[in-house]
């Protein structure tokens, strides 16, 4: 999402005639776009501000002006500390209010202090935003923000809101844009994106799985994915649009966090294990070649030894392919952060360590058993070595392989030729006909 919305800020920011560079050096704008979910993200943004302070001030020495601003969570819920540990910030403002930049440039200069705008607007920032300019072979498209869940670990609902889903008009006009541009895979997003439920023109409340559907009825739309999904509210349409919707990809990520009842109530999820069970064998009924990744946390407190291992069984159970995994993070203002429980940091570090090895080994074993098959790969970017492009597998695995340039934005059958941990290789065999359905690799 939040490269989504970087994409977002540049679009509006062309507006006032600012162009994206590549490097931060002799910029006349650096925006930081930031992530608040865990520590350790928050605390590259104050080690990144020290580097842009040092190219701050070169730029200054030779007449000119950097504006620097931090965009995103960490702007939301630092604000004040962000100001006082980096006074010479400019531009301050959270997720929602992004859509007035051009009214916050402007007042940059204006006044002695760092202009600042965390509000929540009444105005939807969707509403006002320019149509996107430009599309990658592969395109993110937000049609959800925000959450009311309120799992105890998480800062969402406090600087991303209250659970909008964007109206199927809009959400429908943005995909057809991006498909003219070239995109030929859509990703939906949203902090609980299969919670969606959007007005449409015909006075219906239209729930994800119909969303897709229309989705997939756009000319150029050849693979649409989404991400992140809310266990509890995958519902039967949705798991349906799996079975009979050719351009959804067979990957689907399903956070879960951990296999022990007793912790799902404390982070208050919504589901149990068995539940997620469950859920898992309805999927794979209707798509029986789906894979499955996951978001998992280590060192919740009052976590066990026992349910630690309750974990370590789901994930053997499932057979997930790839999965986020983290060390559980205070992040002030949580429930969690105040529970009395709290794991040793050398005792989350062990139990990291060992998932995050068995989640390796699961990787590479369904990595390495895709060698010797034919997968349509969407060739998305080049890769470090001439002559070489990188894509993605419908299992979203990244796939390099020696092409023309010419092929960028083509689904092409590769043979996999090699499987590592991260990543496949894979030789040119016959392109696709874009048009086909891709389930032929199963």
């Amino acid at each position: 999402m939040n490269v989504y919305d970087s994409a977002r800020m540049a679009d509006v920011l062309a507006r006032l005639g600012y162009t994206p560079v590549d490097e931060a050096a002799g910029a006349d704008m650096v925006i930081l776009n930031t992530c608040h979910i865990r520590e350790k993200a928050a605390q590259k943004v104050y080690a990144e501000l020290g580097r842009l302070r040092r190219l701050q001030e070169d730029k200054k020495k030779t007449g000119g002006r950097m504006i620097l601003a931090v965009a995103g969570c960490v702007a939301q819920a630092e604000g004040e500390e962000l100001l006082r540990r980096a006074p010479f910030v400019d531009l301050l403002f959270g997720p929602q209010t992004y859509h007035r930049l051009p009214r916050m440039v402007a007042m940059v200069g204006q006044t002695a202090r760092a202009v600042v705008d965390t509000d929540f607007p009444a105005e939807r920032k969707f509403d006002r935003l320019p149509e996107t300019a430009a599309a990658a072979a592969a395109a993110f498209l937000t049609v959800q923000e925000g959450c009311d869940k309120f799992c105890t670990f998480c800062v969402v609902p406090y600087t991303r809101g209250v659970e909008y889903s964007r109206p199927v008009a809009a959400i429908l006009a943005e995909a057809r844009r991006l498909a003219v541009a070239g995109a030929r895979q859509i990703t939906l997003l949203g902090q609980n994106v299969n919670c969606y439920h959007g007005a449409s023109p015909d006075g219906e409340e239209w729930r994800l799985g119909r969303l897709i559907r229309e989705l997939a009825a756009i000319e150029g739309v050849a693979r649409i994915r989404y991400t992140t999904s809310y266990p509890a509210d995958m519902d039967e349409k949705l798991i349906a649009a799996h079975r009979d919707v050719p351009q959804l990809m067979p990957f689907l990520h399903l956070p879960v966090q951990s296999g022990s009842d007793k912790i799902l109530a404390a982070m208050n999820r919504r589901h149990k294990v068995d539940d997620y069970r469950r859920l898992v064998e309805r999927l794979r009924s209707a798509r029986p070649d789906l894979a499955l990744s996951s978001d998992f946390i280590v060192g919740f407190p009052g976590e066990t030894d026992d349910d630690f291992e309750a974990t370590m069984r789901l994930i053997k159970d499932v057979g997930f392919v790839q999965a986020y995994s983290f060390k559980f993070s205070c992040r002030p203002g949580t429930p969690a952060a105040a529970m009395e429980t709290q794991i040793p940091e050398d005792l989350k570090e062990g139990r990291l360590a060992s998932l995050q090895e068995l989640l390796k080994d699961r990787q590479q074993a369904f990595n390495e058993g895709c060698v010797g098959q034919v997968l349509p790969v969407l060739l998305e970017r080049r890769g470090r070595h001439p002559g070489q492009m990188v894509g993605r597998s419908p299992y979203m695995q990244p796939v390099h392989v020696d092409a023309p340039r010419s092929l960028f934005g083509t689904i092409v059958n590769l043979r996999i030729e090699a499987g590592s941990a991260n990543s496949l290789a894979g030789i040119l065999s016959t392109a696709v006909d874009e048009t086909c359905s891709e389930r032929a690799f199963a």
